[in-house]
C-alpha cells in the first residue's frame, strides 16, 4: 500500500474505533491474513494493494467508540468504492462534510451512514462532486434542511435513500433528472408541498416511498409512465383529490399503500385492472360508495386494509374466492348485508379478518359455527331485539334507536365498555365507538 493512503487509513481508524491500536496490530491492513477486519483491498494497476471497502459499527467490523465523528479522511482513498457507517455517530455530534477544495475519489460508487442519531446538520451540496455514486443511503439519522437540489445531478444513482431523518421542504422537480434510478426513499421526514409531475421521468423506478411526510395535492399524472413501478407508498400524508387517470396503466404495481390521507372520493375502478396486485392499502381515507366488485379481480391480492372508512353497500361475492388473500380489514365502515364467505374462507383468514364496526353487516346462520369476525348471524334474536342487516337503500340513520342512546350514554362519560342485554357491547375509543356483537 502506497505510504499516503496507509497514513490517511490510520488516521480513520484512530479517530473512529478503539478496539485495538491499529498501527501496532496491523501496520500493514491490505496483508493477505492479516488484513484489518471491515477493510476489504484490491490491487491496482500499479501492482499495489488499495482499500476498496470500509465498514464500521457491528461486529466482527470495528466498533465506533463514542466520540467517533464522520471522518473526511475517507475522500482521500482514491481506491474506495463502500464505505459504510451503522449505529456509529450515537453520542457526539458531527456532521456529514465533503471537503470542497479536494478531488472526490473517482471509484466510491456506495456511501451509506444509517441508524447514527448523532449525525445532525444539513446534507452538504458537495456530495454532487461525487460523480460515480451509484447508491446513496443517508436513513435514520438527524439530518435536518432542505433536500439540496445538486443532489440530483448524480446522473449515475440507482438507489437514494433519505428517510427517517427531519428534512423540510419540498421534493425539487428537478428529481426527474436521476433517469437511472431504481429505488427512491424520502419517508419519515417533514417534506411539505406537492410530488413533483418529473417523477414521471424516471423510467427505471421500480420503487419509492414518501410515506409520512406533510406533502399535499394529488398523485400526478406523470406516475403513469412508471411501468416498471412494483412498490408505492404514500401513507400518512396530506394528499387528496382524484386519481390520475392512467392508473390503470401502471401494470407492474405489487404494492400499493396509500392510508391515512384525506382522499374522499369513490374507490377507482382502475384498481380493479392492477392485476398483480399483492397488497392495496386504503384505510383511513374517507373513501365513499360501494367496494368496486372490479376487486375481485385481483386474483394475486394477499392484503386489503380498507377500514375506517365511510364505504356502504355490500361486500362483492367475488372477494370469497381470492385465493391468495391471508389479510382482510373492512372494519369501521358502513357495510350491509350478508358476509359472503364460506366456513372454509373463513377459517383460512382467521383473526386475520375484521369486519367489526359494519352494524349492518351479518352472518349466514350456516356459517354460525366459524371464528368470530365482530359481526352477527343474521336473524337472530337478542331478547326479542332482532339483528338483521341493512338494506340497500338504508343510509347509516336507519340504525335504532337503542344505538343512538347508547352512543350518547359513552359520550355522557359511562365505562368503555358497556352490556347491553345480553350479547351486545356498545365499545368505544377516543376516535371511535362501534356495536359489537359479544
Amino acid at each position: 500500500m502506497a505510504p499516503s493512503e496507509a497514513e490517511a487509513l490510520f488516521k480513520i481508524m484512530d479517530s473512529m474505533s478503539s478496539d485495538q491500536k491499529w498501527r501496532i496490530s496491523h501496520p500493514n491492513p491490505c496483508q493477505p491474513g492479516s488484513s484489518w477486519p471491515g477493510i476489504e483491498c484490491k490491487v491496482g494497476k500499479d501492482n499495489y494493494l488499495h482499500v476498496s471497502r470500509l465498514d464500521f459499527g457491528t461486529p466482527p467490523n470495528p466498533t465506533c467508540k463514542k466520540t467517533a465523528t464522520f471522518p473526511s479522511q475517507i475522500f482521500a482513498l482514491p481506491y474506495l468504492q463502500s464505505v459504510f457507517f451503522f449505529n456509529c455517530f450515537t453520542h457526539t455530534k458531527t456532521t456529514l462534510s465533503v471537503p470542497q477544495n479536494r478531488a472526490s475519489p473517482a471509484s466510491l460508487q456506495q456511501l451509506s451512514l444509517r441508524s447514527n442519531p448523532a449525525l445532525v446538520g444539513p446534507i452538504p451540496p458537495q456530495i454532487s462532486t461525487i460523480k460515480s455514486l451509484e447508491i446513496l443511503t443517508l436513513s435514520q439519522n438527524h439530518l435536518t434542511g432542505p433536500i439540496p437540489v445538486e443532489i440530483f445531478s448524480l446522473g449515475s444513482l440507482v438507489h437514494l435513500d433519505l428517510s427517517y431523518n427531519m428534512l423540510t421542504g419540498t421534493i425539487p422537480y428537478q428529481l426527474g433528472s436521476l433517469r437511472n434510478l431504481q429505488g427512491l426513499d424520502l419517508s419519515y421526514n417533514m417534506l411539505t408541498g406537492a410530488i413533483p409531475n418529473t417523477i414521471g421521468q424516471l423510467s427505471l423506478l421500480q420503487k419509492f416511498d414518501f410515506s409520512s411526510n406533510s406533502l399535499t395535492g394529488g398523485i400526478p399524472d406523470g406516475i403513469e409512465k412508471l411501468s416498471l413501478l412494483v412498490f408505492m407508498a404514500l401513507s400518512n400524508n396530506k394528499l387528496g383529490g382524484q386519481f390520475p387517470k392512467g392508473l390503470e396503466k401502471l401494470q407492474s404495481l405489487q404494492y400499493f399503500i396509500l392510508d391515512g390521507n384525506p382522499i374522499h372520493t369513490p374507490l377507482p375502478l382502475e384498481f380493479g385492472k392492477l392485476v398483480k396486485l399483492q397488497e392495496l392499502r386504503l384505510a383511513d381515507s374517507g373513501y365513499s360508495g360501494t367496494i368496486p366488485e372490479s376487486f375481485s379481480q385481483l386474483k394475486n391480492l394477499s392484503t386489503l386494509s380498507l377500514q375506517n372508512n365511510r364505504l356502504t353497500g355490500e361486500i362483492p361475492v367475488g372477494f370469497g374466492s381470492l385465493s391468495h388473500i391471508y389479510h382482510m380489514n373492512l372494519s369501521r365502515n358502513m357495510l350491509g348485508g350478508v358476509v359472503p364467505f364460506n366456513s372454509s374462507f373463513l377459517k383460512r383468514l382467521g383473526r386475520n379478518l375484521d369486519l367489526s364496526g359494519n352494524p349492518g353487516l351479518c352472518l349466514s346462520p350456516s356459517e354460525a359455527h366459524s371464528l368470530k369476525i365482530g359481526v352477527n348471524v343474521c336473524g337472530k334474536n337478542t331478547n326479542a331485539s332482532s339483528i338483521q342487516p341493512w338494506k340497500k337503500s338504508q343510509a347509516p340513520s336507519g340504525l335504532s334507536k337503542p344505538f343512538f342512546l347508547f352512543t350518547a350514554l359513552c359520550v355522557w362519560g359511562l365505562p368503555q365498555m358497556l352490556l347491553l342485554y345480553d350479547k351486545v357491547c356498545l365499545c368505544f375509543s377516543p376516535n371511535y365507538y362501534w356495536l359489537l356483537w359479544c
